[in-house]
């Protein structure tokens, strides 16, 4: 009979581990090379001295609580959402002033909601800086 040896611990295989962190590596190196860069000599434009346009359909609110769609004033916001189709009450779009108080935008977006419209939806700019 023979005497089996008593059990060492084993060792770990650094090596798979080793080829994991490798394959890793690769990927993240080719997966984060996916978008071609600029070419050097390119200058972008800048568009913050631009004028902004609002989208053809959606109810804009001045500083002073005015509305207005399509360049025309609106007395109501119940009444624009009450001519509006079934599919247009889906998502109401409203592009506030800069300087309206959040408290009228509030208000608007409740009388907007109670009115009719299923969700409201705020357009605004967002700066690249």
């Amino acid at each position: 009979m023979r005497i089996k040896p008593p059990a060492t611990a084993q060792k770990e295989p650094t090596i798979a581990l080793i080829n994991i962190v490798f394959l890793m590596l690769i990927f993240f190196m080719i997966a984060g090379t996916l978008a071609v860069p600029l070419d050097k000599d390119l200058t972008l434009i800048e568009a913050k001295d631009l004028e902004g346009r609002e989208p053809p359909d959606a109810l804009v609110i001045h500083a002073d609580g005015r509305l207005t769609l399509r360049g025309e004033v609106l007395p109501d916001a119940a009444a624009h959402v009450a001519a509006l189709t079934e599919d247009d009450r889906e998502a109401l779009r409203i592009v506030p002033d800069r300087n309206l108080p959040a408290r009228d935008l509030v208000q608007l977006g409740n009388a907007l909601r109670a009115a009719g419209a299923k969700r409201v939806q705020i357009v605004s700019e967002r700066a690249l800086q």
